[in-house]
């Protein structure tokens, strides 16, 4: 007689290989209209589910889980950070987290340097001037960009997708300076030509470009206060790709409407996907790059992204710790 396969809620639309693949596995009960899942439908989710595959738009907090079923063993996230998860909560009621690390190191990598790229030579703002009919030629003085060889990158956070922003922005001719929690290896260090700052206070004070690619917890909300960020030098821009929550939003656009700051390059909101109505009006003014949460939208990524999800569900359905377990402690 076959085992009965575990009950996978999974609360958004994924790609078609991985859903496919999860209902070969699993009773895969699938989001086919990608419609969000509201906090009540969560709330059902958890109660039912052997395993709930949520994503970074989902919020699986304390009260989330506390209405789980007894059978909900393992939430195993669509994403590499898990802030939407209460994770202590998750472990105190005997559930399993885990995650999606390295496979979109690359991708958001990719996507730093082209926002960084973006704001210093203007090109989200020239890309819109042929379609709507304003170039008048060449002009020596006009939509005149920032040179980025030469000058100081400030990364905050050199864990994987720093260090893979390092290697692209090397390739550039930018200086590498670094703030971390703990200093990487010497050897890594020595690799990247990175230069480490034990003061988040004094990198920042003299960075051209600071990017943000921590991870947001606790400890990191606000990381770039008000207080931090008038720490920048006026010419200096500013790039997150990592967690809205690291910045102080308004703090940040109110600088950038005072000219306190050259630019920012924005992947990630504190709200969203509500957005800052001042971050979008300096959008439409050309102060600041924002998408909409890009980092690793690619196929290969979100593929990979489902692949890992696959391998945790299975591996801890088989009875062994899943690959990409995530602790209290390690936030």
């Amino acid at each position: 007689m076959s085992k009965k396969k575990p009950l996978v809620v999974v609360t958004r639309k994924l790609p078609a290989v991985v859903e496919t693949r999860m209902r070969e596995l699993f009773d895969a009960r699938l989001n086919i209209d990608d419609k969000p899942m509201s906090q009540a439908a969560l709330i059902e989710a958890v109660k039912t589910a052997d395993v709930l595959v949520p994503t970074v738009t989902d919020r699986i907090d304390a009260t989330t889980i506390a209405e789980a079923g007894e059978q909900l063993k393992l939430i195993a996230n669509f994403g590499n950070g898990v802030d939407n998860i209460d994770v202590a909560s998750a472990v105190q009621r005997g559930i399993t987290v885990t995650n999606t690390p390295g496979v979109l190191t690359d991708d958001t990598a990719d996507m730093t340097m082209a926002l960084i790229l973006a704001v210093a030579r203007r090109i989200a703002e020239g890309s819109r001037v042929i379609p709507e009919d304003e170039w008048a030629g060449w002009s020596p003085t006009w939509m005149l960009g920032r040179r980025i060889t030469g000058k100081r990158l400030g990364i905050v956070g050199m864990g994987r997708i720093g260090q893979a922003l390092a290697k692209r922005a090397a390739a550039f001719g930018l200086s590498i300076h670094y703030h971390n929690r703990r200093r990487v290896d010497a050897r890594i260090e020595e690799k990247l030509g990175a230069t480490y700052w034990d003061s988040l206070d004094q990198m920042l004070a003299r960075m051209d470009i600071v990017s943000v690619n921590c991870p947001h917890t606790p400890a990191t909300y606000h990381l770039l206060s008000a207080r931090r960020l008038k720490l920048m030098k006026p010419d200096a821009i500013l790039v997150n790709t990592a967690r809205g929550e690291i910045v102080d939003e308004t703090a940040l656009a109110r600088m950038l409407e005072a000219g306190e700051l050259a630019g920012a390059g924005l992947d990630v909101f504190e709200q969203e996907p509500a957005i800052n109505p001042r971050l979008l009006r300096l959008a439409r003014q050309h102060k600041v790059v924002v998408l909409p949460h890009l980092g690793s939208a690619t196929h290969e990524g979100r593929a990979e992204m489902g692949e890992k999800v696959i391998v945790n569900i299975k591996t801890f359905m088989d009875g062994h710790k899943p690959p990409d377990r995530v602790l209290p402690s390690m936030l």
